[in-house]
């Protein structure tokens, strides 16, 4: 069965100490109870190192950066590489987030080359897709997302992309209130998994986990991972409160 992923995305928020508390009430209330449920939190830089000594011997529970650098190393002021999140023991990496494309820029290529650096160094990418809202009205949301899975994912073998994680995010509903409908959610995570099964084959694409990233709440956590082609949540505003957190751990199938 598919890796089932709680992965909780702090973004700009939190002091070290509020991260602090809010990890030690996290992992004190709840595990990962099944082989292939995994719980990730993706945490600010400075807080890496911390977040890694809190997790350190719990199984199924990870540290992701937010972001990496596209270089190895050298003269880049303020970015952060693959190399470095290794020393820390650090074994995820969030891609292409939304608000990575849209307030910095960041293209389907310079994705591909981030993608290629974190598999090359045996970094797990958790890669982030998805359309606007101006997008999902015009009704070209499958075209639109294809096109990102292909310059993004499609030059990397069968075997890379199944080091993948995938992500799909309806950036209409992120951070908004809004939430696709468990239906909407299905719809896109199956075309997803139906692109890649083209591409790649049907083993490939069976054994990726996508997971939904939009408003996801302890309300409809169940419902939404309930359904045959979501794997799972990447939790942005419902992760920095305990409780919610936990109750969507549980809600993973």
């Amino acid at each position: 069965m598919r890796k089932q992923i709680a992965a909780a995305n702090w973004k700009m928020n939190l002091t070290l100490q509020q991260g602090e508390q809010l990890l030690t009430h996290i992992l004190a209330a709840a595990k990962p109870s099944k082989q292939n449920h995994q719980v990730v939190f993706a945490v600010p830089f400075p807080y890496l190192a911390m977040a890694q000594e809190r997790i350190s011997g719990m199984a199924g529970t990870f540290i992701a950066a937010q972001n990496c650098s596209d270089k190895k190393s050298g003269a880049y002021t303020g970015e952060v590489s693959v190399e470095m999140l290794q020393s820390l023991g650090i074994r995820f990496v969030v891609l292409g987030h939304s608000e990575r494309r849209e307030y910095f820029n960041e293209s389907n290529r310079l994705l591909a080359e981030k993608l290629n650096i974190c598999l090359e160094n045996k970094m797990q990418p958790i890669f982030c897709c998805g359309e606007a809202l101006q997008i999902r009205e015009a009704g070209t949301q499958n075209e639109f997302v294809a096109q990102q899975l292909k310059e993004s994912l499609y030059h990397l073998s069968g075997e890379q992309l199944q080091q993948v994680v995938i992500a799909y995010e309806p950036i209409w509903a992120i951070g908004t209130g809004k939430t696709a409908s468990s239906a909407q959610a299905q719809e896109m995570h199956a075309f997803i998994r139906q692109q890649l099964a083209a591409q790649y084959g049907a083993t490939v694409a069976d054994s990726i986990s996508i997971l939904y990233g939009g408003s996801v709440k302890a309300a409809n956590a169940v419902e939404l991972f309930s359904q045959p082609d979501v794997d799972g949540g990447l939790v942005g505003g419902a992760s920095l409160i305990a409780e919610e957190f936990v109750a969507i751990i549980s809600a993973l199938k």
